[in-house]
């Protein structure tokens, strides 16, 4: 079914990407409006039957995912926009803030539901049970489950955070619905009358923990996060294959929404090589990831001496005493200056995140490890943190 509606709706080789990914967005749109809309009408109606607050709440919750659908199909239209002046890096991130809302939708639904389960509680009526009831909640089960699958066959095709959200807000209401078809059996079978209102907040807590889960997810990519390590590993294997690269350092990825990523990275290559060759070298590699990732690179050529032995020497002898420091250290931009009483050796280091000693600290401790091995060199040292 799921392939079936794709290929009617979505498979056409005369469509760019962000067409087709912008048609992936409508057509979870659509489909989970027509079907959030059904269970709503059905639970609405078994919930006024049985006196059941968890079916009512589980209705009103199908009819919050419809809304949440609509959301989805505004932001996969807006965040397709061309880019204009206002915006050159596009309208991507549109994508991210509708997301965002479907999660404060969610949130919403969870405190509404709360509160009525706690006032079921409180106040508890009989609940009626009915096969009929029995099998339209386990009918919603069954769609809701063919819903989270459709999702998440479109999150895997394009990575869409609300396609991702939907699919996670469907599974929710699988486990939501079935703790309603528990509530009833119990209360149908004993006499604990408050069955109902306890699974209404559980149902309600599931329903916040999701809502959490998206913002968290959502808030990250808005704010900037870390590449993958595969894409990391991915850019720096093509720069490397080329002749002329040595070292890859400094790698920035800037995420401006689905398929618009711009990068920028620092290429060590020899400084005695022809500076023109270089740069076509440099400029084919920049196609290269752009056609291979569709990434837009951004080379900056760093020059180091790689043929030189003394220099390579000293490179070996840092590189030592940096790993017998601390292994996670790594340091570019190597280069060596002579001065009248010492050596320079100048670069730059990076150290992780949140590293427990101060930068001064770390450059003196180095200092040290030196002057205990040779004692005519002196580090020139910026302390710096990964991008990736």
């Amino acid at each position: 079914m799921s392939k079936l509606l794709i290929r009617i709706f979505i498979k056409n080789k005369r469509l760019s990407a962000s067409q087709e990914r912008e048609r992936y967005g409508v057509l979870s749109g659509a489909v989970g409006i027509l079907c959030n809309l059904l269970l709503c009408a059905f639970k609405f109606a078994v919930g006024a039957f049985t006196n059941s607050v968890s079916i009512t709440a589980d209705a009103v919750n199908n009819l919050s995912d419809a809304s949440s659908n609509i959301v989805t199909i505004a932001g996969a239209k807006l965040s397709g926009k061309p880019v204009d002046d206002e915006h050159p890096f596009g309208h991507g991130r549109i994508e991210y803030i509708s997301g965002l809302i479907i999660s404060f939708l969610i949130f919403l639904m969870s405190f509404e539901l709360l509160k009525s389960s706690v006032e079921k509680l409180i106040h508890p009526e009989e609940v009626h049970f009915s096969a009929a009831s029995m099998i339209i909640l386990i009918a919603a089960i069954l769609v809701k489950l063919w819903m989270a699958f459709f999702n998440n066959v479109i999150y895997k095709e394009t990575e869409n955070v609300n396609a991702k959200a939907v699919r996670q807000d469907s599974l929710n209401d699988c486990i939501a619905t079935a703790a309603t078809v528990a509530a009833l059996l119990i209360s149908h079978f004993t006499d604990f009358v408050y069955a109902d209102g306890i699974m209404g907040i559980i149902v309600a807590i599931l329903i916040f923990v999701s809502g959490v889960g998206i913002v968290k997810d959502i808030s990250s990519r808005l704010l900037g996060r870390a590449p993958s390590p595969e894409l990391v590993k991915e850019i720096e294997d093509i720069m490397l294959s080329q002749d002329c690269i040595y070292g890859v350092h400094d790698l920035i990825v800037h995420d401006y929404g689905p398929g618009r990523i711009i990068a920028s990275a620092h290429a060590e290559v020899p400084c005695d090589a022809d500076i023109l060759a270089v740069h076509d070298v440099i400029d084919i590699t920049e196609k290269i990831i752009s056609k291979k990732l569709g990434i837009m690179m951004c080379i900056h050529m760093d020059p180091i001496a790689v043929n030189d032995e003394t220099i390579n020497a000293y490179r070996d002898f840092m590189a030592e005493i940096i790993k017998e420091y601390d292994a996670r250290f790594t340091f570019h931009d190597f280069r060596v200056v002579d001065g009248r009483q010492k050596t320079n050796f100048i670069f730059d280091l990076v150290i992780p995140h949140q590293y427990p000693k101060p930068k001064q600290e770390i450059i003196a401790d180095l200092q040290n490890a030196v002057n205990k091995k040779k004692d005519n060199i002196f580090l020139v040292i910026t302390v710096e943190h990964s991008f990736v």
